[in-house]
Formats: structure tokens, C-alpha cells, sequence
């Protein structure tokens, strides 16, 4: 079957071929169960697993280096809440970063002081870039 299609004002000609169920078609039968990854054990004497998942509003915080909070996605900065200087408290969120239409808020891993911010509003960053060091 050919099929004329016009995209941004220019005209294509393609050719579709109708698939029958079962010859690649993804309607031809139920989807395949998605597992889920098993989330790592907390080391020997860690807090019980309540505390683990305790407050899951924040992103896990992947860090880069000692004192180091980085981006777990990659995307833009729409919000930096804490500055060079500031006490701040486990759990407190630090950076908001949108990502394909969603915010994702960054916490702190531990209280204590914010040595520096590398970011600012409007920066687009990396999956893993260090955005906050604390100390």
C-alpha cells in the first residue's frame, strides 16, 4: 500500500506493508512481565529497611566523590534551594532538575554545611554531574 504523507510542507511517498498478527505485529499477544531491579542490600548494621524508604519524595543521590551530589538524570536546573554557607539538614532538597516534563527534587545524603554550588537555574546538566559540594 502506498501512502502520501507531508511533513513541515514537504511531500513523501512510502510504502506500508499491513502486518498480520503474530508476523511482528506488537498487538499479536501479551507483553512479556517487566522485572523490576533488585535494590542493593544495606550494608552489615545498616538502619532498617523502614528508614531506606523513608521520605522517597526525594531522587537517590548518586555522588561523584566524597562530598559530591550529582544529577541521577540528566536534564535542566529549575530550581537551586541552598547556597554556598548554608547548614543544611539530611533529606533537605537541595536542586530541582525537570526532565522530560518532570521534576525530580535532589536531597541532601547528609546534614552539614554546602561548600560550593555548581550549578544555577537554566543549566542543563548530565546523569552523574556533580551539582552540589558539601562539606
Amino acid at each position: 500500500m502506498k501512502l502520501r504523507i507531508t511533513v513541515h510542507g514537504v511531500a513523501y511517498e512510502v510504502e506500508v506493508e499491513v502486518l498480520d498478527p503474530g508476523e511482528g505485529f506488537l498487538g499479536a499477544g501479551p507483553l512479556p512481565p517487566l522485572r523490576m531491579p533488585e535494590a542493593p542490600a544495606p550494608p552489615h548494621g545498616a538502619a532498617g529497611a523502614a528508614s531506606a524508604h523513608a521520605g522517597r519524595e526525594a531522587a537517590p543521590v548518586a555522588s561523584v566523590a566524597p562530598g559530591a551530589v550529582s544529577a541521577p538524570i540528566a536534564g535542566t536546573v529549575l530550581e537551586v534551594k541552598c547556597r554556598a554557607g548554608d547548614a543544611i539538614e539530611k533529606g533537605q532538597i537541595l536542586v530541582v532538575v525537570e526532565a522530560m516534563k518532570m521534576e525530580t527534587s535532589i536531597a541532601a545524603p547528609v546534614g552539614g554545611r554546602v561548600k560550593k554550588v555548581l550549578v544555577a537555574v537554566g543549566d542543563n546538566v548530565r546523569e552523574g554531574q556533580a551539582m552540589v559540594e558539601l562539606e
